[in-house]
């Protein structure tokens, strides 16, 4: 690999300096929640705000997959608390998608006998949008203790961490149950069900053994910048190591192996407008 998509050489507490902004903005709304927990009892606007975040905490639940794949902090302890914050905002504890999404969907997912994020029906039939976004996310934890069963190290920390964020949620609701519902219970329900709505069309009906034939792209800049390139997807999953900057220089590498079939908008893309918007800023392929 070539130096380009290595971390870059520096003394911060970050592995990359890509990850600042994200980070930073994360961290933000992390502090705009507690904020609203203590300081506001209105019930409406519980009830705006949590709309309001809807979209909002769902792209959130990129960057915590990004981490799950390369660890944001070199330290350690900033690393789980950072993963604390992340599961009050998307639903997914301290290595949850380590065991299920990088050692269960990334090692499998040419195998719908075995892939974690499967999109066939135990009759080789493929599931609906709907079915696998209950499927995927109703399994999500069982899944994930299955895998860690072969991964006893990262199991521990995953039972260990999962069950201090159940703690403290349970300490949250009991102090405010109001604030607690709208600010951290919903969200995470809602951010876990909306992850496993938008990954449906990653993969869906790519039945093949080929690597480079088995994910959907999308190039949308927009929609690039707000999931930290996830739209690169086959690159991904060719390299799923490589941090989420260098994504697109992978992409450029690989782009002549990718089938045009193969670059499509996502449902979020498509959401805003049909596409229109952010069509604006998408260069024709």
């Amino acid at each position: 690999m070539q130096a380009n998509l290595q971390p870059s050489v520096n003394s911060s507490i970050f592995r990359f300096k890509e990850d600042r902004w994200p980070v930073a903005l994360i961290l933000s709304l992390t502090v705009i929640d507690f904020i609203l927990y203590f300081a506001v009892t209105s019930i409406t606007v519980f009830i705006t705000y949590y709309a309001i975040m809807l979209i909002p905490k769902g792209v959130i639940c990129a960057w915590n997959h990004h981490h799950q794949h390369l660890f944001t902090f070199r330290n350690k302890s900033l690393n789980r608390v950072l993963e604390f914050f992340y599961a009050l905002h998307t639903g997914v504890s301290t290595h949850l998608w380590r065991l299920h999404h990088v050692l269960g969907h990334h090692l499998n997912f040419l195998d719908q006998e075995k892939d974690e994020s499967r999109w066939k029906r135990k009759d080789g039939t493929q599931m609906g949008i709907l079915e696998y976004s209950l499927n995927v996310a109703l399994t999500a934890y069982p899944r994930g203790y299955t895998v860690g069963k072969k991964h006893p190290k990262q199991l521990k920390i995953f039972v260990r961490y999962t069950a201090l964020t159940l703690a403290i949620i349970i300490g949250l609701i009991i102090w405010n149950p109001l604030a607690a519902l709208f600010l951290f219970v919903l969200p995470m329900i809602t951010s876990l069900l909306f992850t496993a709505y938008v990954t449906y069309e990653h993969h869906s009906g790519l039945d093949t053994q080929n690597e480079f034939e088995a994910s959907h792209n999308n190039l949308n800049p927009v929609f690039n910048f707000l999931t930290g390139n996830l739209g690169y997807h086959t690159a991904h999953h060719y390299k799923q190591g490589v941090h989420w900057s260098r994504l697109p220089q992978l992409h450029a590498k690989i782009a002549h192996k990718i089938p045009k079939e193969m670059y499509k908008k996502s449902n979020i893309t498509k959401l805003f407008l049909g596409g229109t918007i952010l069509d604006l800023f998408t260069k024709k392929q």
